[in-house]
């Protein structure tokens, strides 16, 4: 029999990782997961802290902190991002180093969750400062990453380029050639065709997915997109392509709205053209970031920073779908506001899950030598991100939960099948 007692979220006002607690909790508690198993998703299995002493520039020595948290292997090889940023600490990578976990087990990967980072400003680094830093951190991690035992990918303030450096590091540490043990790299290195696009992809076919659960027409529906980087921007122009007009955008420089829906094709172009900035682009008026979050449109995507939805946003949303392009943008109190507003949210486990779907499809690649065009890969990628989409509505249905919860649970499931076929000690 089912299992839904009412459970509460309580207001959680700390780390990222209480954030991630308190979702676990929840869904733990409505599907009914033994104590044992909580505890072990509870806590990470492994946490790496290391100090790398770079030379800068100016000659003199700057000692960067770097981090890589390993939360779960019980699915697989732990797989997850590196990101570069100033406010990277150990509970954020701990974090998201969980998320990933859950995000694997959604997706149907047969990976396990890890996150890593460094705390540093790479806008204002020099490219020779930055090759010296991601060199450092992969050779003190040399141990820790491997084509079967830790993925690292690209995050927040990484590229494709780092991610070869990561390569070349880590081959010349081990003296062989091992493509698999990163992913995002460039395709004439073994990087997979349609990973760029990736997480904008799965956003869109997320979106899809729900308006047709929704019985909304994509071609009457409006969209506002914050963050407009490598998920925002390919979510944007996808979704436009789709026939939703987006009437705002914004990155860390502007946010723009425009009723008549903004030309997302030029404001691509002109990001491309301009540093990678959207400021000084024409096609809208400047508003203020929090009006973009409360515009009146149809389908709001938070595609930059963590805990830009808090209780307060959540009251004045207008939008009917919220797509989690970002890691963590709804703060757990924010939830139960939205679940009352009757705004349904697609959580960001579930919507931004096709750049480690992609992923995973490149570490398979490099594990065949086999390379496959990008045809072939989106429609490996939207057969796989619908079929987790379904996945995560059915358990919402059968639970009678929020999307979010639901897809906990999906993850839940599959996590507690391999803890215990496993075993313990």
């Amino acid at each position: 029999m089912t299992r839904k007692p009412k459970v509460e979220v309580k207001a959680t006002e700390g780390s990222m990782f209480d954030a991630v607690l308190a979702r676990l909790d929840k869904a733990a508690e409505i599907y009914g997961l033994s104590e044992d198993v909580k505890n072990v998703l509870r806590s990470p299995q492994k946490a790496i802290k290391v100090s790398l002493p770079i030379m800068m520039d100016d000659g003199k020595m700057h000692i960067f902190e770097g981090y890589r948290t390993i939360h779960s292997t019980v699915l697989g090889p732990s797989k997850g991002g590196i990101r570069y940023a100033m406010d990277v600490n150990e509970e954020e990578v701990k974090a998201l180093s969980a998320w990933m976990s859950f995000k694997c087990a959604i997706a149907n990967l047969p990976y396990g969750g890890a996150k890593g980072g460094i705390t540093c400003d790479p806008r204002s680094m020099s490219v020779g400062e930055l090759e010296r830093l991601t060199r450092a951190y992969t050779v003190a991690l040399s141990d820790v990453f491997g084509v079967d035992h830790d993925i690292p990918a690209p995050d927040m303030g990484t590229s494709s380029r780092e991610m070869a450096w990561i390569l070349d590091a880590y081959n010349k540490v081990h003296r062989s050639d091992f493509p698999g043990v990163v992913t995002g790299k460039p395709v004439g290195l073994g990087g997979s065709m349609g990973r760029e696009s990736a997480t904008g992809r799965g956003i869109m076919i997320c979106t899809l997915a729900a308006l047709k659960k929704m019985k909304l027409d994509p071609k009457k529906i409006t969209a506002a997109v914050q963050g407009f980087g490598n998920v925002g921007l390919h979510a944007a122009r996808l979704l436009h392509d789709q026939g939703i007009k987006v009437c705002a955008i914004g990155d860390h420089t502007v946010t723009l709205w425009n009723e008549k829906g903004i030309d997302i094709a030029k404001a691509v172009k002109y990001v491309k053209e301009n540093k990678g900035i959207l400021k000084g682009f024409t096609g809208g008026k400047e508003i203020k970031n929090e009006e973009l979050l409360t515009a009146a449109v149809d389908i709001l995507v938070p595609a930059a920073l963590q805990n830009v939805i808090t209780k307060e946003i959540a009251n004045k949303i207008k939008a009917k779908l919220i797509i989690e392009g970002a890691n963590g943008p709804t703060v757990p109190e924010a939830d139960e506001v939205l679940k009352e507003k009757g705004i349904v949210v697609v959580p960001d486990v579930l919507a931004n899950s096709g750049g480690v779907t992609v992923s995973y499809f490149e570490w398979v690649q490099n594990k065949y030598g086999n390379y496959w065009t990008e045809e072939e890969v989106n429609a490996k990628h939207d057969l796989s991100m619908n079929t987790a989409f379904e996945n995560v509505w059915n358990n919402k249905l059968e639970y009678k939960t929020t999307m979010r919860i639901g897809a906990y649970i999906t993850a839940l499931k599959k996590l507690e099948m391999g803890i215990n076929a496993k075993g313990h000690y």
